[in-house]
């Protein structure tokens, strides 16, 4: 996730997506990092099998570089769109 000018990128792993980012949409959580920081547009994501799995991509994502995770975002995403209307289907 990030916010409105793409400048901060979050990371992170739920069992329930759209939840999730309602919860970032709507600054449930005040005072956490994704509150502080606008945190609200979905710009990526990824549907794994387990939780175990889920956690350990998330891990690993966390521990490349902006450019790495800015490239995992543009195979998915050119425009940096916000994904939450194709999710917000499921």
């Amino acid at each position: 996730m990030t916010n409105i000018g793409n400048t901060v990128l979050y990371t992170g792993v739920t069992a329930d997506l759209v939840s999730r980012v309602l919860e970032h949409k709507s600054g449930k959580h005040a005072g956490s990092f994704t509150s502080r920081y606008n945190v609200k547009k979905l710009v990526y994501y990824e549907v794994l099998s387990s939780i175990e799995e889920a956690i350990d991509r998330e891990k690993k994502i966390k521990g490349g570089s902006r450019k790495k995770k800015e490239e995992l975002i543009h195979s998915m995403n050119p425009e940096w769109r916000d994904l939450f209307e194709v999710i917000n289907d499921w």
